[in-house]
């Protein structure tokens, strides 16, 4: 009986040093891993590179006044539609005292040499009447006098010009600043009020408001330098205007820099393109950000794979097809057109092959 039970128990000690040694087996094995597949699709394969800037308009036209002084009246506002030669504000003119003492002088002059010039006419004109002196004597002085009349008539204007800004022979007042194109008031400056000075050899003048015809927007932008070759002027583009980043705007590329410069450590070229659509349609505003997808090359409906899934050596390019289940086959592959995400397949798959996902 002793000897049944010994032997009952070696035999539940075996089996339990088998099951251990099962157990431990089991547990150290790894699963058998299971790749996922793709299969080519037919796509259109767009290839772009992008542009970041703003949008503005083709023509912008900064208004300065012709003279300086004190704005007093401004009779538009921002975003006011205006026609080349409305009055956009009228200045209140405050005299140099250099010019006004200059022009005060000169009429002063003028007026003393006029009084002499009348006063000899009318001597030599008794002279000519009592047949002292010709006609061609007389004539001479009368010439002179009518001189210095026109002269006194200069001086007048002059000072009129710069104590008020017109005067009786200029019909448009200096003191009106109008437009000068038809278009859109872009921003005024400048207040009722505000000391404004005219443009002159040391100083651009005081810009009084700006005028732009936004019928007519292009998009300034800049790209780097390693896209800049691949440009061509007549490229289409795409504009996504940041306030209005629904809608999708078609342009035209119509200018390329010559000359890079260093911007934030690249160098980069700027581009100009001019808006397709009809900007009076629309609500696109002058100094928008936008980007542009200049598109370099498009394929239409080929076999494309992931790019992801391509293996590079050399100058050579391989896939992985599956050829039974879960057993691959390395295949070389020729390649076309890519847009970084998905890659033209010219040759080596077809669309029923199954692509190991890498």
């Amino acid at each position: 009986m002793k000897k049944i039970i010994l032997s009952i128990l070696g035999l539940l000690f075996v089996a339990a040093c088998i099951g251990t040694t099962y157990y431990l087996y089991q547990k150290e094995q790894k699963p058998k891993e299971v790749f996922k597949t793709e299969n080519p699709v037919f796509m259109d394969i767009i290839k772009k590179t992008v542009a970041t800037g703003t949008i503005e308009p083709r023509r912008e036209v900064l208004v300065k006044p012709q003279v300086s002084g004190i704005i007093e009246k401004i009779y538009f506002k921002p975003g006011d539609i205006v026609k080349k030669g409305d009055v956009i504000a009228k200045i209140r003119i405050i005299p140099e005292m250099t010019r006004l003492n200059d022009a005060e002088s000169s009429l002063n002059t003028a007026k003393i040499n006029a009084e002499l010039a009348q006063k000899e006419l009318d001597r030599q004109k008794r002279l000519f009447d009592d047949k002292v002196i010709t006609q061609f004597d007389f004539i001479k002085f009368e010439q002179d006098f009518l001189i210095k009349k026109e002269q006194l008539i200069n001086a007048q204007n002059n000072l009129d010009l710069v104590k008020k800004g017109s005067s009786d022979r200029i019909k448009n007042t200096t003191t009106d600043i109008r437009a000068t194109i038809d278009g859109k008031i872009l921003d005024i400056p400048v207040k009722e009020g505000t000391n404004v000075i005219q443009a002159n050899t040391f100083n651009e003048g005081t810009t009084i408001a700006s005028l732009a015809n936004m019928d007519d927007l292009i998009f300034k932008g800049k790209v780097v330098e390693s896209e800049v070759g691949k440009l061509q002027i007549g490229m289409p583009l795409n504009l996504t205007i940041g306030a209005l980043a629904s809608d999708t705007f078609p342009a035209k590329l119509e200018f390329i820099a010559s000359k890079g410069l260093e911007d934030k450590g690249s160098i980069q070229f700027e581009v100009k393109a001019g808006l397709i659509t009809n900007a009076k349609n629309t609500k696109i505003r002058a100094g928008y950000s936008a980007n542009a997808d200049i598109i370099l090359d498009v394929k239409k409906n080929v076999l494309t794979i992931k790019e992801r899934n391509i293996e590079f050596k050399n100058d050579s390019t391989f896939v992985y097809e599956e050829t039974k289940n879960q057993e691959f086959e390395k295949k070389q592959i020729k390649i076309g057109l890519s847009d970084d995400l998905n890659v033209e397949i010219k040759e080596g798959i077809g669309k029923s092959s199954k692509i190991k996902v890498l």
